[in-house]
């Protein structure tokens, strides 16, 4: 480049030049992708090294680079790790046919991954081992104790069938080895289910019930405010029913607004009327006014017709 020309210039080069350099490098990945699928060998993406020399089954293809990739006789394979690819290439004949000791399954014998959307979408398809995690079940000896619930999260399928694993790890361990894990028998007894109940689809007595025992729930402190409150006029309205007009309600709210002035009555006279005499200038200025109102209440119609009742 012409270092006598501006920065800008010298700048807007190198950009240019990069950028050409850059789609050479796309499209030479790309175009070794795409011959990479054309000529991908008998195990697709699982690694020939895994197979042969552990029998588990290790799926390469959610891994975009080639890194561990090597040709041989034309044909393309993709290995797990570096020690894998050294393996392949210090002796390639061992792990493809004819004298790799094991082949890879037919395609409708190979396990694969499951999205939640995807189980839901097998409806009304029913999960194996009732939800219990195979992998868990079986690595602790199918003791009791193991049978753990899966997650939808990591739920793999395997012969037409689906199957919940408790953690990623374990979802692996499964995808690595199906055969170990597929055909599992569930002892007679096994833990209850625990999926979570809707309130709203349990009968009206059971959705009290359960609403009253939820600590800080608005029915438990309605209903606590309103036995706390409740000394004087048990019978008030609580204003707030949803099915009456607007005028009915805002003519109860006004009856509960007196409703609680009157209740705070009680503790507000029991606080100034003590043993110790008070001379009625100590007394607040609103004390006699809040007396003759509370003896009022004795004389009143609703407070005859709850003595009597």
């Amino acid at each position: 480049m012409d270092g006598l020309k501006s920065k800008w210039y010298i700048w807007e080069c190198l950009i240019k030049e990069i950028s050409i350099s850059m789609e050479y490098i796309h499209t030479y990945l790309r175009k070794t992708r795409s011959e990479f699928q054309r000529q991908i060998g008998e195990f697709g993406h699982y690694c020939p090294v895994c197979l042969a020399l552990q029998n588990h089954l290790v799926d390469c293809s959610e891994t975009a680079s080639l890194m561990y990739a090597a040709e041989y006789n034309r044909r393309y394979f993709k290995m797990c790790s570096t020690q894998h690819l050294e393996s392949f290439l210090a002796s390639p004949d061992q792990f493809v046919s004819p004298l790799c000791p094991r082949p890879l399954p037919e395609a409708d014998l190979l396990p694969k991954k499951l999205t939640e959307a995807e189980v839901r979408n097998r409806f009304p398809q029913q999960i194996e081992m009732k939800g219990f995690c195979p992998v868990t079940y079986l690595d602790g000896k199918e003791r009791y104790e193991a049978l753990v619930h899966g997650s939808m999260e990591f739920a793999v399928e395997y012969r037409e069938r689906l199957y919940t694993c408790e953690t990623k790890q374990k979802q692996y361990k499964f995808l690595s080895a199906p055969e170990v894990y597929w055909d599992l028998k569930l002892p007679s007894k096994v833990p209850p289910l625990c999926e979570p109940i809707p309130l709203t689809s349990l009968p009206t007595l059971g959705y009290l019930e359960q609403v009253r025992n939820t600590p800080n729930s608005q029915m438990n402190c309605s209903i606590s405010a309103h036995g706390c409150q409740s000394k004087l006029f048990f019978f008030l309205p609580t204003a707030f029913n949803h099915s009456s007009t607007e005028h009915i309600r805002q003519m109860y709210k006004k009856k509960l607004a007196s409703f609680e002035e009157n209740c705070a009555l009680i503790p507000y006279l029991s606080s100034l009327m003590r043993a110790d005499y008070k001379l009625p200038s100590e007394l607040p200025v609103d004390f006699d006014f809040k007396m003759k109102k509370f003896l009022a209440l004795r004389d009143s119609p609703k407070a005859k017709s709850a003595n009597l009742a």
